[in-house]
This record gives structure tokens, sequence and C-alpha cells, in this order.
């Protein structure tokens, strides 16, 4: 049997796993096609929907992690020559609109520095140059820290009659995602981050706008196994096979969203914040500089640049890691080698963790 290291995630994904959820990884599997997986499923709808925050019908866990969950709604919602406009700041943003090229769109991008979120009346202003058929933003850019506002994009998306895409990775279950108020017609997380259940599985939701472009496809969708025609049929409906479902990660999840709800979204979001704000006044006070937008930045994924002395950042986390079994993130794409990202995701957005992380930190930072 594997003997492995217990450690204390704390990098940009996965976060610490509660011992519930995996109790519930470990319970007896059954068939894809029981009935009470059936049931199990069901439950998942409903209670994504209400982490959601929407009354969205095609509401489901995708099999595969949150890269399949954007590549799922990128498939099914651009077709061959669509008008696509992706804000890239950070990596999931570049990979947004990679995704939608791949799809046969024609994308332009709108970019702003890494670190930075975009200015809405930006956006707005682009979107009524190009009157695109799919704008896709990334609500929380899990290389940089930045947090998007989405809260007035939908009225200029939709007098188009483009449809609103919104990546919330990172996010969900950890800040608002407002799904019905903010009008975003599909959206895709991951169960790794603030959901704290391992990866594997994709939470996405999309509106009955979305769902009519689907339904009104004049192509194929390109990808057999994420296509929403016949996923959706599985998931509601006809309960038609499709796939068979990673059933012991549903009912990881299961276990992951009935913990969320029992502690309640609004309580769950300020544990998060007050956590984060501990955090951060820790990290300046030991040298650490943010580096992100701080007008819009994420509680649960802190991007900082460490202290002048440190000479060699991926020796001492490489030290953290074998010494103090702690997981921090390097930077990722332009930020590699110069920014740490430091994260504080659900289950792992605890005092006592915090508490651990300046320990590790104080024993291997070099002296000022």
């Amino acid at each position: 049997m594997l003997n492995l290291p217990r450690r204390l995630l704390h990098g940009p994904g996965p976060s610490p796993v509660p011992p519930s959820v995996l109790e519930a990884l470990a319970l007896p599997c059954i068939g894809h096609m029981d009935p009470q997986f059936m049931r199990v499923m069901n439950e998942i709808r409903e209670m994504l929907q209400q982490v959601f925050q929407t009354d969205n019908e095609m509401t489901l866990a995708c099999s595969g992690t949150g890269s399949a969950g954007g590549e799922m709604l990128m498939d099914n919602l651009v077709e061959p020559g669509d008008r696509c406009l992706i804000g890239v700041n950070g990596v999931f943003g570049g990979r947004l609109a990679e995704k939608a090229r791949r799809a046969g769109g024609l994308v332009q991008t709108v970019e702003a520095d890494w670190g930075w979120a975009f200015d809405q009346d930006e956006i707005i202003a682009r979107i009524d140059e190009i009157r695109p058929d799919l704008v896709a933003l990334v609500h929380a850019e899990t290389s940089t820290g930045a947090l998007q506002p989405f809260d007035r994009l939908a009225e200029a998306v939709h007098r188009h009659g483009g449809l609103l895409v919104m990546d919330c990775v990172t996010s969900l279950s950890g800040l608002p995602v407002k799904i019905d108020q903010w009008q975003i017609d599909a959206a895709y997380s991951g169960t790794q981050k603030c959901l704290s259940c391992p990866p594997g599985l994709s939470p996405v939701t999309l509106s009955e706008r979305a769902m009519h472009k689907l339904q009104n496809r004049q192509t194929p969708v390109h990808s057999w196994y994420l296509d929403l025609t016949l996923v959706g049929n599985y998931w509601s409906g006809s309960r038609a096979y499709h796939h068979t479902a990673p059933v012991n990660m549903n009912f990881g999840l299961h276990e992951a969203l009935r913990l969320v709800l029992e502690e309640g979204l609004e309580v769950r979001f300020a544990r998060h914040q007050r956590v984060h704000e501990r955090l951060k006044q820790g990290l300046l006070e030991r040298g650490f500089q943010y580096a992100s937008d701080p007008e819009h930045s994420l509680p649960m994924l802190n991007l900082v640049r460490f202290p002048a002395t440190v000479t060699d950042e991926a020796g001492l986390r490489r030290r953290l890691l074998d010494e103090f079994d702690l997981e921090i993130g390097g930077g990722l794409g332009k930020l590699s080698g110069k920014c740490w990202r430091i994260g504080l995701m659900g289950h792992g957005a605890q005092d006592e963790n915090v508490d651990k992380i300046f320990a590790a930190l104080d024993a291997v930072l070099p002296a000022v």
C-alpha cells in the first residue's frame, strides 16, 4: 500500500480535504446506472444550484478536472466562425482563448497586466465594437490572484445576442458567484479549490439562453465525450447511458457540497476573507509584498513577492515542503521565479493553518 506524507496544501490547489469527504470517497462503489447513484446525481445537481446561486436546470458535474469543464463550454457554445472576445490577464484566460480557437471561434482578446482586473467599461466598449457571439473571462485568475467583477457585463453581451461565460474554478464557494443575478450564461469550476474535494470533477451550469444556442447549432459539437446534448441526458431527462461516471468522485463531491451548505455560503465567504486578512498582515510584517490588484484581489489565492533576502525561491519552497510538509505555489507563466502563490481555500482557510504557515516561514526565511 502507498505510504505518503500528510501535506499542508497551501498552494494554488488542490486544497486540504475534510476527513468526511475522504470517507465518502471510500464508500463501496456501485454502478453508474444504479438508481441510488441517480439519486446522488440529483442531489449533487440541487446542491450545485445553491452554490452557483442559480435555477439553471442544466447544472451538473462534468467528469474531468476544471480544464474539462472549460473545454465542455467552449466546445458546446462556440461554432466555427463565431466571434469570441476573451479576457486574458493570466494563464487561464489564455487557455480559454485557445479552447475557443480550437472550437473554431474567431477569437479576439482584450488584455490586462498580469495581476490586474479588467475595467468593466473597457470590456463593454469592446463588446459594443465587435458584437461578439461569446464573451469569456476568468472570475478568479489562479495564476495572478486577480478578482474580476462581472456584475455589469451581461447587459452589453446580451443586447448583441451573445453569451457570457465565466471561469470560477478558484472562486466557487469561497466568494459570491451569483450566476442568475449577474445573468451569467455558462460557468465552470473545479472540485479541488474552495470546495475542498480532490480533483476529478468540474461543476458546470448553463442558462436557458446558452441551452438554446446549443440546441440550435448548425454543426455537431466537436467533442463527443463533452457533448452536453448527450451528457445532459445522462444527468437528467431520459437518463440515457453516455459514459461511466466516476462514481466515488461524485460521492466525495456530494459530501463536500453538503459541508459547504451546512456551514452556509455567507459564513463561508466571511471565513475566507477573515483568514486572508490575518495571513496578509503576517506576510507584510515578514517582508512580503502583494503583487495583485489591491482593489480586486482574491482572499483564497494570495500572490506575493517574497522578501529581497530570498535569493533561491525554489529552494526555499522545497525546504518548506521537505521540512514542514508545507506546499506553497511558485509563480506561473510570466510570474515564474518572481512570486509565490499561497492558497487559503475551503477546509484550509483556518486560523490554525495560518499559524503553521507563519511558523514554517519563520524557520526558513533568511534574516533581514
